[in-house]
């Protein structure tokens, strides 16, 4: 096989290249491990920026995210004794849409297919080789039969535990790495979220999230040890949990819980962000905290800007935008960090903590909250920051 962009990863980063690379006439291939029924009914990420929002009806996949998403002004911030409204769209004109990071999934997918935009699901054995000639390959393995792509270049959109960062050299990289010493507890609730717009709790138990993917369908988060074993957590004791970190604020109606696990707190970036003919996006070179929402925009800016520099190459055979791949995108990455960081430290109990951290943490959150300078800041960053 031969195409000039060979994408390793079927998820938001490697789609949404895909895409932009097919309607700047680019050819590319996907190979994927998973089947595609697993990356399109697995849950994570539902909050889009304002600009990636314009970006996914811009390129033709958008109908279905403004049939069914739910487009937000803000988010409140629970602390002390009530609810504290950040009103994005008043402060900076813009707000973000919950829609389901598998919901994207699967509107990319029908696009690319229709379009005949070949996505090898189930790929075994994968492997890329050759990265700094110019022909590097993909190797791997479809139906029991051993395959290789010849490519121009490589993307490695395969998340953080994918095969294209581990293939660069020892050395290549820069790490800059940070785990936290907690972890969310999160579930998937068959019952209406308390408000119609996110709340971000502050509690002395931990921190707490009420978010939404659809007006009868809740996705709920505390935080919790890092360590934690969800087998410790029945469903009437996750129930109780939640109740008392809303803290009487709004009304938290109980459903069925269909999904729950524990998602790891961790920040982490690689420079550069590419290596030879082979570059990388998304997860695969950065993961921030869910707190500050950051992850699915980030591989779309990443990509955004990837796509523009390979149109370009392909167009006038000038390279200058791939060389500086790297160094266009870590600026927004380190922003995006920046504000994750700041939501986490300022919403999650740290161990080890004392009162006076405690009493510092509620002064920041009141600031906030009645700061319109402080409130714009959180706004702008939450929203978007622009992409250009």
């Amino acid at each position: 096989m031969r195409t000039q962009v060979g994408i390793v990863g079927a998820g938001p980063a490697g789609l949404m290249l895909a895409q932009l690379l097919r309607l700047a006439g680019v050819e590319s291939v996907i190979v994927e491990s998973r089947s595609r029924e697993y990356c399109e009914s697995r849950v994570r990420a539902g909050l889009i920026e304002q600009w990636a929002r314009d970006l996914l009806i811009e390129i033709g996949v958008g109908e279905r995210m403004k049939r069914e998403g739910m487009y937000h002004r803000g988010i409140k911030l629970r602390f002390g004794n009530g609810l504290h409204p950040i009103d994005f769209a008043n402060l900076v004109g813009k707000g973000t849409t919950i829609y389901g990071q598998q919901e994207v999934v699967k509107d990319l997918n029908a696009a690319l297919l229709s379009a005949a935009t070949p996505i090898l699901f189930e790929a075994e054995d994968v492997k890329i080789e050759e990265l700094v000639s110019i022909r590097p390959k993909i190797g791997f393995h479809h139906h029991g039969k051993a395959q290789e792509i010849d490519c121009d270049f490589i993307c490695g959109c395969d998340g953080f535990h994918g095969i294209c960062r581990p293939s660069i050299p020892d050395g290549m990289l820069k790490v800059f790495d940070r785990e936290y010493p907690f972890g969310w507890l999160g579930i998937l609730s068959e019952s209406p979220p308390p408000d119609h717009e996110l709340i971000y709790s502050y509690h002395e138990r931990g921190f707490a999230l009420y978010a939404m993917r659809s007006p009868v369908v809740s996705r709920l988060y505390f935080q919790c040890a890092h360590d934690e074993d969800i087998g410790n957590w029945p469903d009437e004791k996750i129930w109780q949990e939640l109740h008392m970190r809303l803290g009487g604020a709004k009304p938290l109606q109980e459903g069925k819980i269909v999904q729950k696990g524990i998602t790891p707190m961790r920040s982490f970036v690689v420079e550069p962000m590419q290596y030879g003919r082979l570059f990388l996006a998304g997860d695969s070179a950065h993961i921030v905290p869910p707190t500050g929402a950051k992850g699915m925009n980030l591989a779309f800016a990443d990509v955004r800007i990837l796509a523009r520099a390979f149109t370009t190459f392909y167009k006038s055979g000038n390279s200058g935008l791939l060389e500086q791949y790297s160094q266009a995108v870590l600026p927004r990455v380190w922003k995006a960090q920046r504000f994750s960081w700041w939501m986490t430290q300022l919403l999650h109990r740290f161990p080890h903590e004392n009162a006076f951290d405690q009493r510092r943490q509620l002064v920041e959150l009141d600031y906030v909250a009645t700061s319109k300078a402080a409130a714009t800041t959180l706004a702008e960053n939450y929203a978007g920051l622009p992409i250009d």
